[in-house]
């Protein structure tokens, strides 16, 4: 089996409604999001995992519901942490692709990798 990832980026807004009185991730702020999905295969006829291309198509309907939007108001995030944006889009995309992780950037140095249940 191989994995392959590809990277995506969408600027967009939350809050997060349940942490403790006064912590500024309660207030309203943005991040530039930086997605990785990764997939997993065996090798195809043609040398590869699958296109680049066919995970950027899945992808795209994403991007359209998250970028320059206010994530609180998406419906399934209501609580927009790194980990619960990772576990959601692995949720959307599970049906397309097999997927191995879906890591979410929300900062430069801090993120979250969710690889799926394992219960």
């Amino acid at each position: 089996m191989m994995e392959i990832f590809k990277e995506f980026t969408f600027e967009a807004a939350h809050h997060l409604p349940h942490v403790p009185a006064g912590h500024k991730c309660g207030r309203l702020h943005g991040h530039s999001y930086r997605v990785e999905i990764h997939v997993t295969g065996p090798l195809n006829e043609v040398g590869w995992v699958m296109d680049f291309a066919d995970i950027k198509t899945t992808w795209a309907p994403l991007h359209d519901l998250l970028d320059h939007r206010y994530l609180n108001e998406v419906d399934g995030l209501a609580n927009p942490t790194s980990e619960n944006l990772a576990r959601w889009i692995w949720d959307q995309l599970r049906v397309t692709l097999l997927l191995a992780a879906v890591t979410v950037w929300e900062t430069c140095t801090s993120g979250c990798t969710y690889r799926g249940d394992t219960a």
